[in-house]
């Protein structure tokens, strides 16, 4: 009887190989998350994603061409070889981790609670029923306030609020509209420690409030199919952390050590 072979949806080490014979990574990124990746005033992309990107091809010995095709396509799975990474402060979670894999946390962040400096009625998560917050579309923080969120090895979250009016959008656009004033189009937005820290300075309208909401792993994403690949970006960022390379990079963007508690 003749045996019948049929291809496989993806090869073991296929992205390994591309990368390896071109001698270019394909890192995939967003281009409107100040201070982690935004089009600068030169008309180029910058960020601390970036510059963590630039050291992961430095240390790799390859180029690196960046592409930013949004969230939702890169966080959604099934690159079809078309990206080999994407360095763009994915938090990993159970249904993101489905569709894609999360080889290597390179920072930690915790998630905080923003208001306009004026505002007084909102002082922790547990104020936020009924409020209109702000969150990035298709965020941890949109799955938060719709508490479904859940973080793989991490204790469960509290969610001390209900019937939360979420709105999703960019989120430069929402802090704008936080600074208009309390209430005006938003009462409070969710977001990192360090977007909140960059808008509260760029603005001076606005304040954290409260305890952090939860700690915020954030990982290197890839495609399913390639375990090869995977322990490769494993191998490469987990150098970049010893050698103090992101750390580096970090006090540039943060003035702190934002890999301190990076699992």
């Amino acid at each position: 009887m003749t045996a019948l072979a049929f291809p496989a949806v993806a090869f073991a080490g296929e992205t390994f190989d591309r990368v390896h014979s071109k001698g270019e990574v394909v890192d995939v990124l967003v281009n409107d998350y100040p201070p982690f990746g935004f089009i600068n005033d030169k008309n180029e992309l910058d960020g601390f994603d970036v510059d963590v990107a630039r050291a992961f091809a430095e240390k790799l010995g390859v180029k690196l061409k960046l592409e930013t095709p949004g969230w939702e396509t890169i966080i959604g799975g099934k690159w079809a070889g078309r990206w080999d990474l994407a360095i763009s402060s994915a938090t990993p979670t159970e249904e993101r981790a489905k569709v894609v894999n999360f080889p290597a946390i390179y920072y930690s962040l915790p998630a905080v609670l923003v208001v306009n400096k004026n505002e007084t009625a909102i002082q922790s998560a547990r104020d936020l029923t009924g409020k209109k917050v702000g969150v990035g579309t298709g965020s941890s923080y949109e799955a938060y306030l719709n508490r479904n969120f859940v973080i793989p090895g991490q204790t469960a979250i509290d969610f001390p609020f209900s019937n939360v009016e979420v709105v999703p959008g960019d989120e430069t656009v929402n802090f704008q509209n936080l600074a208009l004033g309390a209430g005006v189009r938003l009462d409070a937005i969710v977001a990192s420690a360090g977007t909140a820290q960059g808008q509260i300075e760029a603005t001076g309208k606005l304040k954290v409030v409260g305890k952090p909401l939860f700690a915020e792993p954030n990982a290197v994403v890839t495609d399913k199919g390639d375990s090869e690949w995977d322990a490769e970006v494993a191998r490469v960022i987990k150098e970049l952390k010893a050698d103090g390379t992101i750390a580096r990079i970090s006090q540039k963007w943060f003035h702190t050590d934002i890999t301190q508690d990076a699992q």
